[in-house]
């Protein structure tokens, strides 16, 4: 059977720059989904924010994150890459970390090599761990990738050009020591200007990622085609659709704190502008109604003989 990972791999093979948005919870990925992507990234921080409410500081646990990467890839038809953050502890809490998001289904995660508790990688204040202890963790992922799913796609991702004293060259040399170990992809976590990315892209031996943060970060704004020149393989939006989120809801509940009603109004219209169709349908009532009629008895559908509501073809 045809896993996510496989297609990631696949689409990792097509030799072209993957643009993956960032989506926080099942519906922004739903969004995403259907504008069209061949790849969507689930984000730590959004995720850490929706969720709980919390910044992303090491707040969220491992089962928060492994169910809502689960809960997104169930409802999109892409593979999703998914925030592991640390891997959760040790080498062998990693080992379990790496089992739990292979049997969540996603098509691969990224694991980081950060102190516990971590944090944003584009703050102050970060730590990383010794160089030997990150790539134990790293070859621990890569044992399990191998015996569980071999298309789960391992990334493996370095904040030490962040941390007090950190250097673009020890990040360089840890994820070249995490490709040795086992990743399938090199992540150097905030290169502060386009010379460091291109030295990243001659430098690391092997796929490569590159986080666009943008303002929020320290991570410069770049041209995809410079990126793709450099040789990076994937581009992750992290945070695109948390920042929607928030600047777009702020603007309309302004607008609702002065008319309710009006606002209601404003709201209705520009989401019957968008392709999604209605509510129901872009949340999945058709398909609702599918399986009732292919395992219901035929009984129960006098339920909708005279009821009030949206017809959805019921």
């Amino acid at each position: 059977m045809t896993t996510y990972g496989d297609t990631l791999r696949d689409r990792l093979a097509r030799d072209e720059l993957l643009v993956c948005p960032g989506v926080h919870d099942p519906l922004t990925a739903a969004v995403a989904d259907h504008v069209g992507f061949d790849v969507i990234y689930m984000t730590g921080y959004g995720t850490s924010l929706s969720k709980i409410g919390y910044p992303d500081g090491g707040f969220i646990t491992m089962p928060e994150m492994i169910e809502n990467a689960g809960n997104i890839q169930e409802r999109i038809d892409v593979p999703l890459i998914a925030d592991a953050d640390n891997g959760y502890g040790n080498a062998t809490n990693v080992i379990r970390t790496v089992r739990e998001y292979i049997k969540a289904g996603v098509g691969g995660i990224h694991i980081e090599d950060q102190t516990f508790p971590k944090r944003c990688g584009h703050t102050k204040g970060r730590q990383v761990i010794p160089r030997e202890e990150a790539v134990g963790k790293i070859a621990a992922a890569a044992d399990v990738r191998d015996e569980r799913d071999e298309g789960f796609v391992i990334i493996a991702r370095t904040d030490a050009r962040g941390t007090g004293g950190g250097s673009l060259d020890e990040g360089i040399e840890r994820v070249n020591a995490f490709l040795d170990a086992g990743a399938d992809v090199a992540f150097v976590e905030g290169p502060t200007d386009e010379a460091e990315l291109e030295r990243v892209g001659r430098a690391v031996e092997g796929p490569l990622v590159y986080n666009f943060v943008g303002d929020l970060g320290t991570s410069p704004y770049v041209d995809l085609d410079d990126l793709e020149s450099w040789g990076f393989d994937i581009v992750l939006f992290p945070i695109v659709s948390t920042l929607s989120t928030i600047a777009n809801v702020h603007a309309d509940l302004s607008v609702f704190a002065d008319d309710p009603v009006e606002s209601m109004r404003r709201v209705d219209e520009a989401f019957s502008g968008t392709p999604v169709g209605s509510l129901h349908e872009f949340s999945g009532f058709p398909e609702v109604l599918e399986w009732e009629s292919a395992y219901l008895p035929e009984s129960d559908r006098e339920k909708y003989e005279g009821s009030i509501g949206d017809e959805l073809d019921g």
